[in-house]
């Protein structure tokens, strides 16, 4: 694993997706309002942490990647610090096309003794026009000499299209591994992609299928790798791991590494950066996927949207291997479904 990780520097990786801004708005509860049953949060610290796609940018520079970038904010305050977050970390902002018709989307989290108290969004979530997709398009173009992945990074804020995700695979070819990280509404967009990551209520809309114990488990995640005729197909499944499908029939388990949960925020973005990255590298899909699964495994145990290091997915290793103890009381199990 060492040595794969020496050639995540070399290993080009492009995100196409919905930036955004988690906005974290720290402090502390000692009364209720006199106005209305709710706490008065008594501010102590805040923070901006890119989010959405640029959080998989982010944990891709944080893997050791090169990362490129593409999408969209606007021409607002926020908008100038997510380019200016981007060329300060070393990544390239020339994909960012700004938008004076949208805000930059914003998630903020009010957090009081490590507990989410409450979120609000600033978004608009309509399709983006077509002068800037044609823009992303460019860009993708100039990209792909330099890239062995592309990751789409959908949150539904109206960055990802159908109209998007075609033309990509039309520009990308059989070379380029395309991974999406779904959202619900979507799946009709992802047909001929290399590699989809939903999550267990995602993998039940998109396949119909209420996802309830194993058997209905591998029941969906066939249908979907039928729906969408995609390479391949992992369904995350929270502090139970997650399952990888590959065409073929194989079916690989992968129990969870995660020793305390703090905040989920995010491991999606982690999960998808560190299998596309990993598997771009030279890993093969199951190893791609042990590695995406301790990844998630260190970022759930970190407050805010995190990212993580080479040296802690190592760690996550040596503490929680993927076999039968302590931390992983369940085996890891692979089987062919003919």
């Amino acid at each position: 694993m060492t040595g794969l990780f020496k050639k995540f520097k070399n290993t080009g990786i492009l995100v196409i997706g919905d930036l955004m801004v988690d906005q974290y708005v720290w402090g502390k509860v000692k009364r209720i309002s006199p106005e209305a049953p709710v706490p008065v949060v008594e501010v102590t610290d805040e923070n901006l942490l890119l989010g959405g796609a640029a959080n998989v940018a982010h944990n891709i520079l944080s893997l050791g990647g090169k990362v490129y970038v593409a999408g969209t904010v606007g021409s607002d305050d926020i908008g100038k610090i997510v380019v200016n977050k981007f060329r300060e970390s070393g990544i390239g902002a020339d994909g960012i096309v700004v938008d004076r018709d949208r805000p930059t989307t914003v998630k903020t989290r009010v957090i009081a003794h490590s507990q989410q108290v409450v979120r609000f969004d600033k978004e608009i979530k309509s399709d983006i026009g077509l002068a800037t997709l044609s823009l992303v398009l460019d860009y993708v173009r100039a990209c792909i000499p330099a890239i062995k992945g592309i990751i789409i990074s959908d949150y539904s804020k109206g960055m990802i299209t159908k109209a998007l995700i075609a033309k990509v695979l039309r520009l990308c070819g059989p070379r380029v591994f395309v991974a999406v990280d779904p959202k619900v509404g979507h799946f009709e967009y992802y047909r001929g992609v290399s590699l989809i990551t939903p999550n267990i209520a995602e993998a039940s809309f998109g396949s119909g299928i209420d996802i309830s114990d194993e058997k209905t488990l591998i029941a969906a995640g066939k249908i979907l790798l039928k729906k969408i005729n995609c390479g391949s197909l992992v369904i995350t499944r929270g502090d139970e791991g997650m399952t990888l499908f590959e065409r073929g029939g194989r079916i690989t388990h992968i129990p969870t590494c995660a020793r305390e949960v703090y905040d989920v925020s995010g491991a999606g973005d982690t999960v998808i950066a560190a299998l596309t990255l990993a598997h771009s590298a030279g890993a093969s899909l199951k190893e791609a996927a042990i590695i995406a699964n301790h990844a998630a495994g260190v970022v759930v145990g970190k407050v805010g949207t995190a990212v993580v290091t080479p040296k802690e997915v190592l760690e996550s290793m040596k503490i929680c291997p993927d076999k039968p103890g302590k931390q992983n009381n369940q085996p890891q199990r692979t089987w062919r479904n003919d």
